[in-house]
């Protein structure tokens, strides 16, 4: 019988990153999957999160290749011609920002928002913790009763 894909690899993000990913989300993957797996706090079910963070983070690392080759803005420039319509200069009319800054904002977002989720960042790590010191404290009963209100046997 096959195994549910949750269940598949003991319920265990793959080591290795899927093929589909590009070089530096692989890397990206290679990088956090074991520190994920040390922490007993992500499953299986949670690979297509890493797989976000990891293709958020190879487009974060595209944005600033292009940002350190072509600059944050660059200038806008408007041809000057005479009356025959040649070309004789360029006149500056102002900066336009480089696309990539917008872009990369956005994932910068992205990576802080997943890295939460995955207790990638001190805040959600913390997060992690207080919600498994929560849950050892609590066992499922004492919450359901909690949740439906109930004190104990009704009969």
């Amino acid at each position: 019988m096959a195994k549910y894909f949750y269940e598949q690899n003991d319920g265990k993000i793959s080591a290795k990153p899927p093929a589909h990913l590009g070089r530096i989300a692989g890397e990206c993957w290679r990088k956090i999957v074991p520190f994920l797996e040390s922490t007993g706090k992500v499953q299986r079910i949670d690979t297509s999160l890493v797989e976000m963070y990891c293709v958020e983070y190879e487009i974060y690392r595209n944005c600033y290749e292009d940002i350190k080759e072509n600059g944050i803005q660059t200038a806008i420039k408007r041809s000057v011609q005479n009356s025959a319509g040649e070309i004789i200069g360029e006149d500056f009319t102002g900066w336009r920002k480089n696309p990539a800054t917008a872009t990369m904002k956005d994932t910068v977002g992205q990576l802080n928002q997943i890295g939460i989720q995955l207790g990638l960042t001190p805040k959600g790590r913390q997060e992690l913790m207080t919600i498994a010191d929560s849950s050892q404290s609590e066992t499922t009963e004492d919450a359901l009763k909690k949740f439906f209100g109930t004190k104990g046997d009704s009969k």
